[in-house]
């Protein structure tokens, strides 16, 4: 069972269900496929602090990227946790990976113990105690956890969270090659993003973004603890750093290998540009956080203002692939 834990959790499991199936694609290529990359400000007086997530909803990507690549994608919920065990062992016992949605707080090897329900891992083998799990390169790769924390994982309630979600990926076909699936997922991609229902959502949420970063040091309880939090979140779970922009990027690259057009490399260059500022703007969060100074906030919103206008750039130069 090769195990590449790569940065994100649900392009990591489903390297592993793809591979098994022959198709060995690289990260930012599972992602762009999936038409990943997404932006949401989320506040809401229920919230200790707001929320910046880069991408789209968990298991959209799952099931984006199984329809673009023609794949049968098997879904299985279930309130039963008897059930539940019984969906995940009679493929593994088959000789097939499994994904699960879990809450990753109750995992054994988890380093950061907070509640996240939107967790996604790949399952590929079980013994008396311990599950057997492929997760990111950062919680470890090939990892293990006992069967009772992830039997918790899955039961767990609350945000983001689905009901002992698990699933599995056919290749009826067998492997497929990315080539002419790409145009497809990057103007999904676009569209979506450039035409956001609500206005936290796409170009608009970070366009509102700016606008509120400013008022961060008023927001929170402790913003000395909160802004350098809400930092940390951007770059590190906002996976490779600058909420996904890298991985978007590096996908648009490898795509420019394939595709010859002026449009995708403008897409590239402007998310190139993307990426490094979204890296300045949560260096200027923390700073904000530690220093109390709310001109670095300033600073920040100005430089969420530029990314706006890139991002949709890049956005309208793609969507015309």
């Amino acid at each position: 069972m090769a195990a590449h834990g790569m940065q994100h959790c649900e392009t990591t499991a489903l390297g592993v269900l793809l591979r098994h199936e022959g198709i060995d694609f690289s990260e930012p290529m599972l992602f762009g496929l999936g038409s990943g990359l997404s932006f949401i400000y989320w506040d809401s007086k229920a919230m200790g602090f707001p929320f910046l997530g880069g991408r789209v909803r968990p298991f959209e990507l799952t099931r984006n990227l199984a329809a673009v690549l023609g794949l049968d994608l098997l879904v299985e919920e279930t309130t039963s946790a008897r059930k539940a065990w019984q969906n995940v062992a009679v493929h593994l016992d088959a000789g097939r990976p499994v994904g699960l949605q879990l809450d990753s707080y109750h995992l054994d090897y988890f380093t950061t113990k907070v509640h996240f329900g939107g967790h996604v891992v790949a399952m590929y083998g079980y013994d008396e105690e311990d599950a057997y799990l492929v997760d990111t390169a950062p919680q470890g790769g090939a990892v293990t956890t006992g069967l009772a924390a992830l039997a918790r994982a899955r039961a767990e309630r609350g945000p983001m969270t689905a009901r002992h979600r698990s699933f599995t990926i056919t290749a009826p076909g067998g492997p497929v090659p990315p080539g002419d699936r790409i145009v497809p997922a990057i103007k999904t991609c676009a569209d979506a993003f450039l035409n956001p229902p609500i206005a936290n959502l796409g170009h608009r949420g970070i366009e509102k973004t700016a606008k509120q970063v400013p008022k961060w040091l008023e927001r929170g309880d402790d913003p000395r603890e909160d802004l350098p939090r809400a930092a940390a979140l951007m770059e590190r779970a906002g996976t490779g750093g600058a909420l996904f922009r890298n991985l978007y990027r590096d996908f648009l690259a490898e795509s420019a290998q394939l595709i010859d057009s002026d449009h995708l490399r403008t897409g590239h260059g402007l998310y190139a540009e993307a990426a490094t500022l979204w890296t300045e703007v949560a260096a200027l969060v923390a700073a904000a956080g530690e220093s109390g100074d709310a001109k670095t906030l300033t600073q920040a919103g100005a430089v969420l203002h530029e990314l706006s206008r890139i991002e949709r750039e890049a956005m309208r130069a793609l969507s015309k692939l």
